[in-house]
């Protein structure tokens, strides 16, 4: 799995494995993540606007919120079965560098397990995140998945320093890079925090011989609305293809939605761009 991994840092696979924390590349408990509860968040806030049952309950205030949530925890368990299928079929089909197959003992008793632990896992990501966000800890998804990146660091930098023992790299270039993470996050944090105040006045009102109002204030609306959510339901709804593809590792069209989902390909960006824009519209 990891070699396989190795091959595949710029294709969406690294990408999704990114999300995950590196459980994908090692194939953990947790491997799906957190991927198949935003993907049932996107469905069932889409068919929000075109199906008016739920478009009723999403009106309802507590109860139809939480009949919602239902709806979004069922639809989970489903994506994560199909998705879990698919990454079992597709670890049988896998091969060492030796040319030994990876599953010794590839049977339907091994996918069975395989959907099991891997649906399981990601019902407690699921339940995880929810009981952070009810605790007012912050948002559920946002911090499981900056957790999983985080996670990266300490193996990462680590790898920075041996480059840099080696002569791979200069010290220049080490300085430089930590002067860009530096600056790109006082950026991104620039941008969250950013406000458009528009001004609002109140009208003055005579009582008796008082008057009263007339103070001027301002409305403030972030100049990023939607934050990260909007990515990371693109980087989710992008996932799709590939779950089905994994489902035919040698048919020739799975071999060319795994070309072009990958990143830096012309066709990958234009939706990758264009998913965004519509999700920070939409959401």
């Amino acid at each position: 799995m990891r070699a396989f991994f190795e091959t595949q840092k710029h294709t969406l696979f690294g990408f999704l494995d990114m999300f995950s924390g590196g459980a994908l590349s090692r194939f953990s408990i947790f491997s799906l993540g957190i991927m198949p509860y935003i993907n049932a968040s996107i469905i069932i806030s889409l068919l929000q606007t075109v199906v008016p049952y739920l478009e009723k309950l999403s009106k309802e205030g507590e109860l139809g919120r939480k009949k919602i949530t239902q709806f979004t925890r069922y639809g989970t368990v489903l994506l994560a079965t199909v998705q879990a299928f698919g990454l079992s079929f597709m670890i049988m089909q896998m091969r060492a560098p030796d040319g030994s197959a990876v599953v010794r003992i590839p049977s339907l008793g091994f996918q069975l397990l395989t959907v099991l632990t891997l649906v399981t896992g990601t019902i407690f990501v699921m339940w995880l995140g929810e009981q952070i966000t009810e605790q007012g800890v912050g948002n559920g998804i946002s911090l499981i998945i900056f957790v999983g990146i985080v996670d990266r660091f300490p193996s990462s930098t680590k790898d920075l320093f041996r480059l840099l023992k080696i002569g791979e790299i200069s010290l220049f270039s080490v300085i430089f890079l930590l002067a860009l993470v530096l600056v790109v996050t006082g950026l991104v944090v620039w941008l969250e925090t950013a406000q458009r105040r528009i001004p609002v006045q109140y009208a003055k009102r005579v009582v008796g011989r008082r008057v009263y109002g007339g103070q001027n204030t301002y409305l403030p609306i972030r100049v990023d609305q939607q934050g990260v959510i909007a990515v990371i339901f693109a980087v989710s709804l992008l996932s799709a293809p590939l779950t089905v593809a994994q489902f035919f590792p040698n048919a020739p069209i799975a071999k060319k939605i795994v070309e072009w989902w990958s990143r830096g390909h012309i066709l990958y960006e234009i939706i990758y761009a264009g998913l965004i824009i519509f999700f920070c519209y939409f959401y």
